[in-house]
């Protein structure tokens, strides 16, 4: 335990949107010992909101808050020191065993436990559902959207997944957007441009991909991915704001908030 709560050293599984709106509520409150760890191709589809860009473009902004993609462990103090976040492509998580963080937060949201255990730090907490609190996680959070989205679970599991997205402005399956087949995703539509029930966004190979309500696309894998069968690939917002498609999720927000609870409950003493 560091002499100051600020100083904790806070690992990261993940870079995506939920990782990223913890990871800004921590940084935001002052924890900036953070470090997030990525596959070598992460596929975010609200990329304007995920540090998992940084793995491809080098660095990326969110909310004023910059993560910046780091080759080793070595570079962590570095980028510390420059008021950012580093990201590394470690999809088996051995920067946990050399820096030994204090705080490990899973938050790939696979909807399973990928190998997260109780060893990994003195505080580990689990986002969503795959966890249990007291057996492989120390603290789950609840992130199924509802009346319990964002509570702290002390002893057994969130929610199981239900298969459906979230209710947003009045749509759930319709704001998503899948492949309609295995290929290659070639976009035709930026994130932010407003969409008509029916309009075609992109292709998979030659499969046109086509937007069910109307809205704005909200977020879209990067162009020229190899995507499977149904994979999640793009998502509209149908409530018209188009600084939705670069801000923070309330569900990402309030997510971040439970993880920042967590902390509190186990350091601030």
């Amino acid at each position: 335990m560091p002499e100051k709560i600020k100083d904790l050293i806070i690992a990261v599984k993940g870079a995506g949107e939920m990782a990223t709106g913890t990871a800004c509520r921590l940084f935001q409150s002052n924890f900036k010992n953070i470090f997030m760890m990525e596959t070598q191709s992460p596929m975010a589809v609200r990329r304007q909101v995920s540090f998992s860009e940084a793995v491809y473009d080098g660095k990326i902004i969110v909310e004023g808050v910059q993560a910046k993609k780091a080759l080793k462990t070595d570079e962590f103090q570095t980028i510390w020191e420059s008021d950012s976040i580093p990201v590394i492509i470690d999809p088996d998580w051995k920067s946990i065993k050399e820096i030994k963080p204090h705080v490990v937060i899973d938050a790939i949201i696979a909807k399973k436990n990928l190998g997260t255990n109780l060893l990994e730090a003195s505080l580990v907490i689990g986002l969503g559902p795959g966890f249990e609190a007291g057996k492989d996680v120390h603290m789950a959070i609840e992130t199924n959207r509802g009346h319990n989205l964002g509570r702290v679970i002390l002893k057994g599991c969130p929610q199981k997944d239900t298969g459906i997205p979230g209710n947003t402005g009045g749509y759930t399956y319709e704001r998503v957007l899948r492949a309609p087949c295995a290929g290659i995703f070639h976009s035709v539509l930026d994130i932010g441009t407003i969409v008509k029930k029916e309009q075609i966004v992109g292709y998979v190979d030659k499969t046109p991909v086509k937007v069910m309500i109307d809205g704005i696309i909200r977020g879209q894998i990067r162009n020229n991915t190899m995507v499977a069968d149904k994979l999640k690939i793009g998502d509209i917002e149908p409530r018209g704001n188009k600084e939705y498609c670069r801000t923070i999720s309330e569900k990402a927000r309030a997510i971040g908030g439970s993880v920042l609870e967590t902390i509190l409950r186990k350091y601030n003493n």
